[in-house]
């Protein structure tokens, strides 16, 4: 499976939020302001989707020249499958200082060799090419419209959705890659954590086991759907980027009872809210 190429950092621990952090003072830091993004993936029903993105640039007040650039540790092309990116990793796509003012937009530039995997008849695996729309290889642009103040370090959030991001083209066998990206900051939302297992056995004590590949769904009270992630192989998640406020947790896995909350949970800026261990019950036969 490819995971990553031509990029070496990824995050696999749980974040530190308060992420307006003084810079190392510079001759520079009275004009500039870092800017990190990261890339994370609310879960699709799929085994692969490997995207190809050749530039990331930014538009901001200080820009004269318009878009410009971010650079790379690694340089382009950055090629990530997305359905790795849950559990708490996520991909470093730029970290870099610019100019302060207001960044007003990022866009994201991709090519057209992007695919994806998923089950077909006889559940055997089936790659299959994801057709790029030209508007969205010539940049797909995410509002931010942030004032960035000198000295400080701006962590974003690019959320990217997956099963809304993939449209099926009737029956012709082809799907259309429309990226569907939610952006916030880490300095203005909070986390949720927590481990999910299965009392397979129907003993609630020695039958518990952590449950990989679990869909993890956070909603508002009035049970919209927000955003969401999938365990690992430990039946670790974490959600991140939510704006503060009140949520509802939904989990549903093949084989066992569905799950939601009963009380609301409530999300304060600059936390990891962990929920503990969360025991799914499996489905009576």
């Amino acid at each position: 499976m490819m995971i990553l190429k031509k990029l070496s950092v990824i995050a696999l621990s749980i974040f530190v939020f308060g992420a307006f952090q003084n810079c190392t003072k510079s001759d520079e830091s009275n004009n500039t302001a870092k800017v990190q993004l990261k890339l994370i993936d609310a879960p699709g029903d799929y085994i692969e989707v490997n995207v190809e993105i050749v530039d990331i640039q930014y538009n901001s007040s200080e820009s004269k020249e318009g878009w410009v650039s971010f650079t790379p540790e690694n340089g382009y092309p950055i090629q990530v499958d997305l359905t790795q990116l849950i559990a708490g990793n996520s991909l470093l796509l730029a970290d870099q200082v610019i100019s302060s003012g207001m960044l007003k937009q990022i866009r994201l530039i991709l090519s057209d060799n992007n695919t994806i995997t998923y089950l077909g008849v006889d559940n055997e695996p089936v790659t299959t090419h994801l057709d790029t729309p030209s508007a969205q290889q010539s940049g797909l642009k995410l509002k931010i419209n942030t004032e960035l103040e000198s000295g400080f370090s701006y962590n974003f959030i690019l959320d990217w959705d997956v099963q809304k991001s993939i449209v099926k083209a009737g029956n012709s066998g082809k799907f259309n890659l429309k990226p569907v990206i939610r952006v916030n900051t880490e300095v203005n939302s909070g986390s949720v954590m927590g481990i999910i297992t299965g009392d397979v056995d129907g003993d609630e004590i020695d039958g518990a086991v952590p449950l990989a590949g679990v869909n993890v769904g956070v909603y508002t009270p009035d049970n919209v759907y927000i955003t969401g992630s999938l365990t690992n192989e430990n039946g670790d998640f974490i959600i991140q980027g939510l704006d503060a406020g009140e949520y509802k947790i939904g989990i549903e896995h093949y084989g066992f009872d569905p799950y939601n909350s009963t009380d609301a949970i409530l999300v304060e800026v600059g936390t990891v809210l962990d929920l503990g261990t969360i025991e799914l019950l499996e489905t009576a036969s």
